[in-house]
């Protein structure tokens, strides 16, 4: 018998009434370790209105006092790091560490909110206008949502409720179905540090949920992270039922590696950049593109590294990598490695037959370096999710910009040189949302904002920071005058506040 993941709802894990269900399983053995109830309507429904409940008094509290809840939730988080970390591992697959890091991000966030009632101050002007002065506010939506990937399953809604809570929202989370059991924790834990029930609801399910969420008129706003497809439906639709939208997309993250870079710090790089979780990030770079002659430096430094990859479970100390989600998931990739070779791309480390005695059934794959990759190829337009890098060769600095401007995605990019004109440069032309220098995966701290640009994001606002908190609060704007400073007589003009 497994264990039944369920739902969250109003301060406590809820039973489900016993209809759809899927399978979560170890990636690392293949086995299932839980059933996951997957949400109708009306449990949806009822989460919403548990939110819609606990709103009114939840905003009603001070800026301090929803603070002094996120300052006790991030001690939680810091006691309990290294548990939610290994449930993330048993679900995901990603290594001890890397989910440790995971974690943190997160917390990073939890942190930052902290500081919300410095964060919700608004302007004041004093006299605008003779007696007439004029100040902003922020106030919250009301409910607000998020849907939520399988790659970060921690970080990813700690990008999403700490903001919209600490603004004074109520929030409704569905996770993905894949990995549910860290959300799970995070609720419980916001709870033990002291938000009211109600104010966090998860809830698991699939497209049936996600689409309840769209349509239901009581949810404000909707934050999402995941492929581009299921973004620009849930922008889309979530814009046609007039809700405040942010969906952020795929990815395809080119790193630019000039001839005068340091080629073993490129190399090292790109190994943490390109296979680090097994290549399952957003952020992930999956294209080197190496400018006139880097390219044979830097691909015969890399080879040798990616074949001694060690690829493992995640309670191997050891292991850089450990295997891919769902077996689904596994048979896309090496599918995407098998067209690759097709359409011309040279395979110089072939990890698709990975054999981990003792893990047959796992998900596992070592890595992939395909060089002479160009850009008709489907591996260098479609977003892989693997690990599996691709080497393009560029003539030029100004063709190595035309490539990372030209690609659909708009995520995240790098460059790797010592010129800092280049460099100066190369952040000024790229269109992309997210740039690192030097940095191979230029997530931004949390208090700046996270968000691409192009089809990697659908929606005004990016997450966390201060864009967070802008699309979780709304502006207004009061103009005032005091009973003694009032003119004699009506006015029929429009007023200029002379």
């Amino acid at each position: 018998m497994t264990e039944t993941l369920t739902h969250f709802i109003d301060g406590t894990r809820v039973p489900d009434p016993g209809g759809r269900s899927g399978p979560v399983t170890n990636p690392a053995t293949g086995e299932q370790t839980a059933t996951v109830a997957l949400a109708d309507r009306k449990t949806l429904d009822r989460a919403v209105a548990s939110a819609k409940q606990a709103a009114p008094a939840w905003a009603a509290k001070t800026p301090l006092a929803r603070a002094r809840v996120m300052f006790k939730f991030k001690e939680l988080l810091e006691q309990h790091r290294d548990r939610l970390a290994e449930s993330i591992c048993r679900e995901h697959g990603k290594v001890f560490n890397d989910a440790q890091g995971e974690v943190t991000r997160g917390l990073e966030v939890v942190e930052f909110v902290c500081g919300i009632p410095q964060l919700l101050k608004g302007e004041y002007t004093q006299q605008v206008g003779t007696a007439v002065d004029s100040y902003s506010m922020r106030q919250p939506l009301g409910v607000v949502a998020g849907i939520t990937p399988f790659n970060f399953p921690a970080m990813v809604p700690m990008w999403m409720f700490p903001v919209a809570i600490a603004c004074g929202n109520s929030f409704v989370l569905k996770p993905s179905e894949k990995d549910p059991t860290t959300p799970l924790l995070l609720a419980e834990l916001l709870m033990e540090a002291g938000a009211p029930a109600g104010v966090l609801n998860v809830v698991n399910g699939d497209k049936e949920a996600v689409d309840g969420l769209i349509e239901h008129p009581d949810v404000q706003a909707l934050s999402f992270v995941g492929s581009t497809p299921i973004a620009e439906y849930i922008y889309q639709n979530g814009c046609a039922h007039n809700k405040r939208v942010q969906a952020l997309g795929g990815a395809k993250n080119h790193m630019v590696v000039m001839p005068d870079a340091d080629m073993d710090q490129a190399t090292d790089a790109l190994m943490g950049a390109g296979y680090g979780s097994a290549g399952e990030r957003c952020m992930a770079v999956s294209v080197a593109v190496t400018v006139g002659d880097a390219g044979d430096k830097l691909v015969n430094r890399l080879a040798p590294k990616v074949e001694n990859l060690r690829i493992g479970p995640w309670d191997d100390a050891k292991a850089d990598m450990g295997p891919l989600v769902t077996a689904d998931h596994l048979k896309k990739v090496k599918g995407y490695v098998d067209l690759g070779v097709e359409e011309g791309a040279e395979l110089l480390v072939d990890g698709r037959q990975q054999a981990l005695q003792g893990y047959e059934n796992g998900n596992f794959m070592g890595g992939c370096l395909c060089d002479r990759v160009t850009p008709d190829m489907r591996i260098y337009k479609e977003e892989i999710f693997g690990p599996v890098l691709s080497v393009v060769r560029a003539d030029s600095y100004d063709q190595a910009v035309e490539l990372v401007n030209g690609h659909e995605f708009g995520n995240g990019t790098a460059i790797f040189t010592r010129d800092g004109d280049a460099a100066r440069q190369f952040t000024n032309d790229i269109q992309v949302g997210m740039v690192g220098v030097n940095v191979p995966i230029p997530v931004p701290v949390a208090y700046h904002s996270f968000g691409g640009w192009k089809r990697s994001l659908f929606g005004d606002h990016h997450m966390h920071g201060m864009e967070g908190v802008r699309f979780y609060t709304k502006l207004k704007t009061v103009t005032q005058r005091w009973p003694t400073g009032i003119r004699a007589g009506a006015e029929y003009v429009m007023p200029t506040m002379e």
